[in-house]
């Protein structure tokens, strides 16, 4: 049971409400090793899981129907409330609709772990210079979908626990074992007086995507790149029975060169040639829902 402190606030310059303040500079939230999950169902699924809630902020109306996550909680958890007009003063507009809370990240996984706790055949994805939250976090909602074991995050990629991000999960990135590479999380940072005690620096991974993909590869894992100018094999051809890792870039440049080098074979999807690509969020789609189709076959 959560010993649980309720808190009513009129104004945000409590020094607790330090992350609410600062949604809008991500940067700061991920060397802090936090994120913030906005809305009701991105907040109930923080609460119904085993990462560490540092605080929850509500409109007092939501209280009773959240009690009982809350009070099921195992640490320690404030709870503020406020009026909604307040809270959608943090983000900026109207329709917000009006329940936050913080989580911690949790420490990283190995790559050791993720091949060693996951029954084969293992299904892995990793990302390469995707930027967009709102794209990763669409990916990451597809990879729970179609059960991928772990996302691989690499350098160049933003943190799937950006708000965006975790927001267009719809929070399932909750649920999704995440290695992320070179994240600047504890790197030349020192947390404020006035931010929670319970927030811990992270290490930082140093290995970059490439290494890892030669890591899965001398490992007997294949990478398969989802390029959309693959020379000749098309979706339908690529064999995604065995143990496999799905690479995906970003949508304006598409897989480096680094990365597609350690790579077995690009794969594309089939299309008209009036249509360049699509969003990695939709061949995300695509390419794991063949993935299991040919899994489920067999």
């Amino acid at each position: 049971m959560a010993d649980l402190r309720i808190q009513k606030i009129t104004a945000l310059d409590l020094s607790e409400l330090a992350p609410y303040r600062t949604m809008r500079r991500p940067l700061e939230h991920e060397r802090q090793g936090i994120f913030v999950a906005e809305g009701e169902k991105v907040v109930r699924r923080l609460l119904e899981s085993r990462f560490e809630v540092v605080s929850v902020l509500l409109p007092e109306k939501h209280l009773e129907a959240f009690r009982p996550l809350l009070e099921a909680r195992p640490e320690k958890l404030t709870v503020y409330l406020a009026d909604k007009k307040l809270l959608e003063s943090l983000i900026g507009f109207s329709m917000y609709q009006g329940q936050l809370a913080v989580g911690k990240i949790p420490p990283p996984v190995s790559l050791d772990d993720i091949l060693s706790k996951n029954p084969k055949p293992l299904l892995l994805v990793a990302v390469d210079a995707l930027t967009s939250a709102e794209n990763l976090g669409a990916l990451v909602r597809n990879c729970v979908a179609f059960g991928v074991q772990a996302l691989i995050v690499g350098e160049t990629s933003s943190s799937p626990f950006l708000r965006r991000a975790v927001r267009n999960s719809m929070g399932t990135i909750l649920q999704l074992p995440v290695l992320e590479l070179n994240n600047r999380r504890g790197e030349l940072y020192e947390p404020p007086i006035s931010f929670p005690e319970s927030v811990t620096r992270v290490t930082r991974p140093s290995e970059t995507l490439a290494q890892t993909m030669q890591n899965l590869r001398a490992r007997g894992i294949r990478c398969i790149a989802a390029h959309p100018h693959a020379n000749g094999k098309t979706l339908s051809q690529a064999d995604f029975t065995g143990d496999c890792c799905i690479v995906f870039g970003s949508e304006g440049d598409g897989i480096s060169a680094a990365v597609l080098e350690h790579c077995d074979e690009a794969v594309a999807i089939p299309m008209p040639p009036a249509v360049d690509s699509l969003n990695v969020g939709a061949a995300a789609a695509v390419f794991l829902y063949e993935a299991n189709r040919q899994r489920n076959k067999t």
